[in-house]
């Protein structure tokens, strides 16, 4: 158990560099089995996701070590003598699941249970067993456990009916192995999925189309040794960038990539931020005082991030006027909103559409997060609240950001991270 102490009111100043992606991390270090291989892995966050994902390698028989170097890890796949994840390790994290096409293609068999994760709403894994079984696999559910085995995997053209980004990860590790072309058609556009492909290439995958909505996986060259940088986390960029625009001030976000977050850029210049880009850096700058930015609606990459949109409400509490979001990804994903109005935000909901009334001031209050995003949301919504907030997590913000409190306190924040 984690409690935050946030006392709202200081504006943030300085610069922060901006952490490797946990999305693009995760699949990356899954698809180390994929084929035997030792690769080093930089720019890995340190998290309780990425932890997980290394004691799912290291039960499976990886040898994975720290080298020494920040954030970086070296894993050693060449022993790989297990293809059964225990349901334990399945339930810590939800991209568990992209496990099932990495051993597909290393051992032709994979045993494991539905994933954990975040709660937030309906996220079947439906569009990733149909097309691992057009490919060959024969996969046995009972209950939450599946069973999967492929003699022989093939490649073949495969349509997906959504952009699912697991499902287009899946598809990808599983066509390492598999005879013949894969076609992805109506694939994930997401920078992680490229992110993906460029890891898989560096294995001696014959990939290409990554950031298009086709992927073509033929066959591979398997290659001894491999290294790869994890690009930043654009979520984590996102949070830093709202949490200025709702305490004022001025940062410097370094070691980004301007396009990946462009949407909520967008919205928050909108809102009356300045916003500088130059380079891998972006700046932000808030007077504290934002106006409505108009109508937000979550939709897959290259669209606005379902993962920022309860990051920007928490920022648009105070903004003049009334801010319209429609969620299209998760219908859970307004778990926030009653945790937001004991602040004092005013934000009314009718299904999957949300109008947030800005108002004057918000006050501290006790508030607890239930998922990774909406708990990122409190704490940047308690910091242009009035007097102290806490925010009782149960290891939620650990998924997904790194030292969080460190870097904020190193901006100007008052936050105090408390362990139980």
């Amino acid at each position: 158990m984690e409690i935050w102490h946030i006392r709202g009111g200081n504006r943030l100043f300085g610069s922060c560099r901006v952490q490797g992606s946990k999305n693009a991390s995760l699949p990356v270090l899954a698809a180390t089995i994929a084929l035997p291989n030792r690769s080093v892995i930089r720019n890995v966050p340190r998290l309780n996701d990425v932890s997980a994902a290394v004691s799912i390698l290291s039960h499976l028989g990886c040898r994975v070590e720290s080298t020494g170097q920040d954030n970086e890890l070296a894993v050693d796949s060449r022993q790989v003598c297990c293809a059964e994840i225990p349901r334990g390790l399945m339930e810590e994290m939800r991209s568990s699941v992209i496990f099932m096409g990495a051993l597909l293609a290393r051992c032709g068999e994979a045993k494991l249970s539905l994933p954990g994760g975040c709660q937030l709403g309906k996220r079947p894994i439906d569009l990733h067993l149909s097309a691992l079984r057009a490919m060959g696999a024969e996969i046995e559910e009972e209950g939450s456990d599946l069973c999967c085995r492929a003699e022989r995997l093939h490649g073949v053209p495969i349509e997906l009916r959504f952009p699912s980004v697991g499902a287009t990860e899946n598809i990808m590790l599983a066509a390492c192995a598999a005879e013949g072309k894969t076609v992805i058609r109506g694939a994930a556009k997401e920078p992680e999925i490229v992110a993906l492909q460029n890891y898989l290439r560096s294995l001696g995958v014959h990939i290409h189309g990554a950031g298009s909505d086709e992927i073509t996986i033929d066959g591979a060259d398997a290659r001894p040794e491999a290294s790869f940088t994890v690009p930043s986390d654009r979520i984590a960029a996102a949070t830093f960038a709202c949490a200025c625009a709702a305490a004022g001030g001025r940062i410097l976000l370094s070691g980004v990539q301007y396009e990946h977050f462009s949407t909520v850029l967008h919205f928050l210049k909108c809102a009356g931020c300045d916003i500088i880009q130059f380079n891998d850096i972006v700046e932000i700058a808030s007077n504290g005082t934002l106006h409505a930015p108009g109508h937000i609606v979550t939709e897959p990459y290259p669209g606005f991030p379902t993962d920022a949109q309860p990051i920007l409400m928490a920022a648009l509490l105070r903004a003049q006027g009334t801010t319209r979001i429609t969620e299209t990804i998760f219908e859970n994903r307004y778990r926030q909103v009653g945790e937001l109005r004991r602040l004092g935000a005013d934000i009314r909901l009718d299904g999957q559409e949300a109008a947030v009334h800005g108002v004057r001031s918000l006050r501290g209050a006790s508030l607890t997060a239930s998922d990774l995003r909406g708990g990122a949301a409190m704490i940047v919504a308690a910091l242009s609240a009035g007097g102290e907030t806490t925010v009782i997590d149960a290891g939620h913000i650990a998924r997904g950001y790194e030292n969080l409190d460190d870097r904020l306190c190193a901006l100007g924040a008052d936050v105090r991270l408390e362990h139980r």
